[in-house]
């Protein structure tokens, strides 16, 4: 739902009070010193957030000292209604100023007292009036250099904002955030970056919404002001949720809704705990939701916010709606929808059509259902990510109806709309996360071209899907499809790419309700339904805790039995023998290795081929030799530019190396790693003097990478500790040495990684985490790994978990032995593990199965 800021204008502030002192008789200062010092405490009280104490504090000067003079009463009484208004409480705000005798000054205060009146009535819904309340402000301000009208300009543009002509905000807003600068008024400088994260939010351009947000919340973070702080801070949860991040949104929203509350600002507290709701929703967390939206409702009614009610009301007929029942999502819509008409808002209109369409779609009202959803999709005050969810919705109407060709069209404009509003984001770190806002598109659409005996389509649309933010990185995308000119999939021919990767390809799909394997051999594409995505992420995460732990998963998991049973024996048949498997994972896949899976069953020997027999359970990997990628597309870029690799080669074939290292311990948080120079050494002695780099211990700074030049390099290496960032996968780092100028900087940060592009065939990181911890929905594990193959590795081996010193030295020596007989990465990677599996002190997977081999283009 809409997040905004409360346009608490605070222009000028000490500028206003000197201009309002200034209009009082002198002789009444000298005689009644206390009215300032009274309104100097309250004022400040109010700068701080704190309404609901800034309100009382402004009505006992009121009582006090009203009769000194006009001006003092009405300051006193504007003061009140500010800290009223800025509780939600606009209602309040017109009956205290209505009851005040006679008119204000005229000035400074006549005009704030307009400018309050506007925004009571905006906020309430009744615009006329506050047009004209505002137009006669405006009035006031002709000709004049008053420092309150560059309020009355910020309720303008919030005026603007809820009659949903947002470009006309910004406009407003641009000119607050000029005059603010001007004036060198930094409170009201944060209240005009945070009218523009509003205005950015509202046109969905949610990263530019995220960089005024985080902006204002800085400043008004130092200047004190808390209540500023934490309405940015809920509108950054905002737009991290739009943009796909619900985990780093949620905590946001739950700490906004502790300061809103503990500031008396019920107004906030609604929101941030509506929008929580939605978050709790999504993760199908229903029973909690619904309560964060009741919380919502009761404090909309107390404070008689129709705004806020309108709001509650919609979320709890989502809630209704997805949970099977279908009155009360009615009988909430219905409200909602009468409230918003009453308003004559269009946006919070298509929140509640959208709900009564699906209903209505439940109760197999089919027309009503499809005028619904079309209305909800054409109208213009419809914002995007409501518009794919109702295109969504009409494709899965049509689906039901059996009107299967509508179905698929709506499905493809569902796609185009999404897409088109993914180009539009500007920064790699807002597009990476934003795909998980069509995963349930695309999982409705495979399973639709699935049933209507399409696979191979599925399986197009579905690797379109992955690695979306890698290609485009990497160049992999056509100029139509990064502007969202979405005419659909290029061809994918996947058994060529099987032919040139002489190996077989599994890419897996974790579906809601179904999922599948695809299995893709020179020959053939075969098709495995698999069970519901909910399923094998629970066999996951037991396997990982299990694979983490002191047991001998080899003879006591089941989850290692199961998993191989339900995700390789159903292409059993198409696999050879010690072959090569190229696995491109999905969801919670990206964070198994497929190598330690428990093979426990003999499979059957194809006719003409010599199998060995299966004496007893052993691991996958003494079958396969497995290597992970990010889609179809990414791994038939790698054999194109394997051929460019092979013409330089032949030209300049001697290998070069950078190897970064054994660090100077930053902090007691990463300790020096024993045996770091050991492995240095065991990793140099593989290569010829003259063509290594190596930066060793005080030389190993972050700086030393990036001056390296290190395109150059054949090979990089790094032997030290890693950090993986699950809310913020950019910001996962290798932990080097500090640099002597500046203790602070001693990580190498993904995001510094990808602006240096690299021509390396291998990156190695010896270190724990490297493979990164959180996987997005599409893009796969996002960490280390990512940004190395992004910045242009050709392949890059990292760890799933923690890594020990003694194994990790003893399976890259042995590495890097295979790999200088000449063998490929992928074969050297595997020998080295099977020398480790079949060590008797290093045979748990827990010790080589940590690192993968990802390959990149």
């Amino acid at each position: 739902m809409r997040c905004r800021s409360l346009a608490r204008t605070l222009a000028g502030s000490a500028k206003v009070i000197l201009s309002i002192l200034a209009a009082i008789s002198l002789s009444a200062c000298s005689r009644h010193r206390d009215p300032q010092a009274v309104y100097d405490r309250a004022f400040q009280t109010f700068r701080h957030g704190d309404m609901a104490a800034a309100g009382d504090e402004a009505e006992k000067g009121y009582k006090k000292f009203h009769g000194v003079s006009p001006e003092w009463a009405w300051k006193f009484a504007i003061l009140k209604g500010r800290a009223l208004y800025g509780r939600g409480m606009s209602e309040e705000v017109l009956k205290m100023l209505a009851s005040e005798p006679g008119t204000p000054p005229a000035g400074e205060l006549a005009i704030r007292e307009q400018w309050l009146e506007g925004l009571a009535y905006t906020s309430l819904g009744k615009f006329s009036e506050a047009e004209q309340k505002l137009g006669e402000a405006e009035q006031l301000c002709a000709g004049s250099h008053v420092a309150g009208c560059g309020s009355v300009l910020s309720a303008r543009g919030t005026l603007e904002m809820e009659r949903g002509r947002y470009a006309q905000a910004r406009t407003f807003f641009e000119r607050v955030l000029g005059y603010a600068r001007a004036a060198g008024d930094r409170l009201f400088e944060a209240d005009a970056l945070l009218d523009l994260s509003w205005s950015a939010e509202e046109q969905t351009h949610f990263d530019e919404a995220l960089d005024w947000a985080d902006a204002a919340r800085g400043i008004a973070n130092k200047q004190g002001s808390f209540d500023i702080a934490q309405t940015a801070l809920g509108n950054m949860g905002w737009a991290y949720y739009k943009l796909g991040e619900p985990e780093k949104a949620l905590g946001m929203f739950v700490e906004a809704t502790k300061q809103a509350e503990k500031l008396g600002d019920a107004t906030d507290q609604i929101r941030w705990l509506t929008n929580a709701g939605y978050i709790y929703m999504d993760a199908r967390d229903f029973t909690t939701a619904e309560q964060s939206f009741r919380r919502s409702l009761t404090l909309a009614r107390q404070i008689n916010s129709r705004e806020h009610l309108i709001n509650s009301l919609i979320a709890l007929a989502f809630v209704s709606e997805q949970t099977g029942r279908p009155d009360d999502a009615k009988r909430y819509a219905d409200e909602a929808l009468a409230n918003a008409r009453e308003d004559n808002n269009g946006r919070d209109q298509v929140y509640p059509l959208l709900v009564q369409g699906r209903v209505a779609a439940r109760l197999h009202d089919t027309a009503t259902a499809e005028n619904t959803f079309r209305a909800v999709a054409q109208s213009q005050d419809c914002p995007v990510f409501l518009k794919w969810e109702a295109e969504r919705s009409l494709a899965r109407l049509h689906e039901e109806g059996s009107q299967f060709d509508a179905a698929d069209r709506e499905y493809q404009t569902a796609l185009t709309t999404f897409e088109t509003a993914r180009s539009e984001l500007k920064h790699e770190n807002s597009r990476l996360p934003f795909l998980t806002n069509a995963a349930r598109i695309y999982d409705d659409y495979i399973h639709f071209l699935v049933s209507q005996g399409k696979p191979d389509e599925a399986l197009r649309w579905a690797d379109y899907s992955r690695a979306r933010t890698l290609s485009e990185g990497l160049g992999l995308l056509s100029k139509r499809a990064l502007k969202g000119e979405h005419a659909g999939p290029p061809p994918l021919r996947a058994q060529e790419i099987s032919q040139r990767a002489k190996g077989t390809l599994l890419f897996y799909w974790l579906g809601e309700k179904q999922s599948y394997l695809w299995a893709i051999t020179p020959h053939k594409t075969s098709l495995f339904p698999l069970p519901p995505g909910a399923e094998i992420d629970a066999l996951v995460q037991r396997y990982r805790k299990a694979i983490n732990g002191p047991q001998d998963v080899l003879t006591s998991s089941e989850e290692a039995r199961a998993l191989y049973r339900t995700l390789i024996v159903p292409a059993q048949s198409l696999l050879a023998h010690d072959g090569k498997v190229f696995i491109i994972p999905d969801g919670s896949l990206n964070n198994l290795n497929f190598e330690t899976l428990v093979v426990s069953v003999p499979t059957e020997a194809k006719s003409g081929e010599a199998k060995p027999a299966v004496p007893k359970p052993h691991f996958w990997i003494e079958d396969a030799d497995v290597a992970n990628a990010s889609s179809l597309r990414v791994l038939a870029a790698s054999f194109s530019r394997d051929k460019v690799r092979a013409n330089v080669h032949q030209k300049n074939p001697a290998l070069k190396l950078l190897l970064i290292g054994d660090s100077v311990a930053p902090s007691k948080d990463y300790p020096e790693l024993p045996r770091a120079a050991e492995q240095m050494a065991s990793v140099s002695r593989h290569f010829p003097e003259a063509q290594q780099q190596v930066y060793q211990h005080k030389q190993a700074t972050p700086a030393a990478y990036l001056a390296s030049n290190p395109e150059q390099f054949s090979h990089i290496h790094f032997v030290a500790h890693g950090t993986a960032s699950r809310l913020s996968p950019l910001d996962s780092a290798i932990v080097l040495s500090p640099a002597a100028t500046d203790t602070g900087s001693f990580k190498l940060y993904a995001r510094d990684i990808i602006a240096h592009p690299l021509q390396a065939d291998l990156v190695t990181i010896s270190a724990c985490y490297g493979a990164g911890e959180r996987a997005y929905s599409g893009e796969g594990l996002v960490g280390l790994a990512w940004a190395f193959l992004r910045a242009g590795a050709h392949n890059v081996i990292a760890g799933l978990w923690e890594v020990t010193d003694a194994s990790t030295e003893q399976l890259m020596d042995r590495f890097y032995d295979e790999l200088g007989k000449g063998a490929s990465p992928d074969v050297a990677l595997r020998t080295a593990k099977l020398s480790l599996l079949h060590n008797g002190a290093f045979r748990n997977p827990f010790y080589w199965a940590p690192f993968q081999l990802y390959t990149g283009s």
